[in-house]
């Protein structure tokens, strides 16, 4: 068959991208041809919907009316420009399925999170128009946002109940979530039945090591070998609780726990001494609200914690900037790095876990209800910083201090003990393959397709 995956953009960084990755090399593996459209292609080969762009200016703007309500439209004028714009979408696509002989569309959380109303409505209507088949792969729905799940507008409330996801097309449309607790939301709340087709990996894939391209990546990144590298490769955006990572680096940073340390060989080699030093460091795109990422250099500073951020020295892929630079992938991050921090208080499965299992990194993890429902009873050997927190007045969470001193010096004892760090990270691996690998995807998308 001809499948067309579909997203605001793909070839990059975030969840989603990294996710239709996979879906179209297992079925690409299984005989079909798999298209890519989208806004912004990335790194990656697609057909391009201008106003799927998940950064185009007026696609921001109707969003920010749709959802925050910042006055450039009336009410009628949000619905007109909305339809106008899903005209446009609606056009497009159809062309595209013609002429590609698409036999069956891939929305990625375009009927689910609420996000650009507009794309909504023109994907049911091109479904409807065309007859072929759907897989809505929703990754998000928007009442799990807060954003998107305060409509500003009748018209735009209308549509969540209509689109997001459309009932009565059954038939036409199969539903997949990410995890039991949104397959549960679905059937409660649309009455739609759903299957859960959870992240995976590549366990099979070449494992990431030094080569002559990532072998600068730490003097690229601005760090020595005598500094600690923990790693947060995701977005900077408020829900990975960045600050979690900073609170936990501070402890360890304690003289009494540095005293702890000093003198003692590290699990590969190195003698931590007197000028050792932990550094955070953050390479994702900046999604945050406003001001997060301030609030976090902010929070890093007051706790005496190095947090360096990147922003532009890693991306999809490898490449040279016109200035002649290096860009490594997400991938060449993970190399380097000694842990990996995970603090996020909510995720919809969790694809910076996986990486991590694969990459063979130890893992300091918030339980985030998903991690709770569908994988910690895999087994996995994970620092863990508990499954409680507090918002705190300026909008940052914290955690309870006892835990964060456990997980502090549970790093610490790690870190300093080769066979415990290397059998837990063998361990780790053992359990992702066998349970989230692209061989279990395929089971699925057998079924699905």
């Amino acid at each position: 068959m001809n499948i067309a995956l579909m997203h605001f953009r793909v070839g990059e960084t975030d969840g989603v991208s990294l996710e239709m990755d996979k879906w179209k090399k297992v079925l690409e593996h299984l005989g079909h041809k798999v298209f890519y459209i989208a806004g912004s292609s990335g790194s990656c080969e697609a057909f391009i919907i201008p106003e799927l762009h998940y950064r185009g200016e007026y696609d921001l703007l109707l969003n920010e009316e749709a959802y925050a309500k910042i006055d450039k439209f009336n009410e009628q004028e949000l619905e007109d420009a909305v339809l106008k714009v899903s005209r446009s979408i609606e056009k497009q696509l159809l062309t595209f399925i013609k002429e590609n002989n698409i036999n069956v569309l891939v929305p990625n959380n375009i009927l689910s999170l609420g996000r650009s109303p507009h794309t909504a409505i023109a994907v049911t209507n091109v479904l409807n128009k065309t007859g072929i088949k759907a897989v809505a792969h929703n990754h998000d729905f928007y009442w799990e946002r807060e954003f998107f799940s305060k409509p500003t507008t009748n018209f735009i409330k209308e549509q969540l109940e209509i689109y997001f996801p459309p009932t009565g097309m059954e038939n036409q449309i199969k539903q997949v979530v990410i995890n039991t607790l949104a397959k549960e939301d679905l059937l409660v709340k649309k009455g739609l039945l759903s299957t859960v087709v959870p992240n995976v990996f590549d366990f099979k894939d070449t494992l990431w090591k030094t080569d002559d391209y990532n072998k600068s990546f730490k003097k690229d990144l601005g760090i020595n070998d005598n500094q600690i590298l923990m790693l947060q490769a995701t977005r900077v955006t408020d829900r990975k609780a960045i600050e979690l990572a900073i609170d936990l680096i501070s402890v360890m940073n304690e003289p009494e726990n540095r005293r702890q340390m000093i003198g003692k060989t590290l699990y590969d080699g190195r003698i931590f001494d007197d000028n050792t030093e932990y550094v955070l460091v953050l390479v994702g795109i900046h999604e945050g609200s406003k001001g997060y990422s301030d609030k976090l250099v902010a929070h890093a500073k007051k706790k005496g914690v190095n947090m360096l951020v990147n922003t532009d020295l890693v991306d999809h892929s490898r490449g040279i900037t016109k200035e002649g630079k290096k860009v490594y992938s997400l991938w060449d991050a993970y190399v380097d790095c000694d842990m990996i921090t995970y603090p996020s208080i909510y995720e919809g499965w969790g694809n910076q876990f996986l990486e991590g299992l694969f990459a063979k990194k130890p893992q300091i993890v918030f339980e985030y209800s998903v991690y709770e429902r569908d994988i910690k009873s895999m087994n996995f050997k994970v620092v863990s910083l508990g499954n409680k927190y507090i918002s705190k007045e300026n909008g940052l969470v914290e955690i309870s201090h006892d835990i964060i001193v456990m997980a502090a010096q549970e790093t610490m004892e790690i870190l300093t003990n080769h066979d415990k760090y290397y059998v837990m990270v063998e361990e780790n691996f053992e359990i992702g393959t066998k349970h989230l690998s692209l061989e279990a995807l395929e089971v699925l998308l057998k079924e699905l397709f």
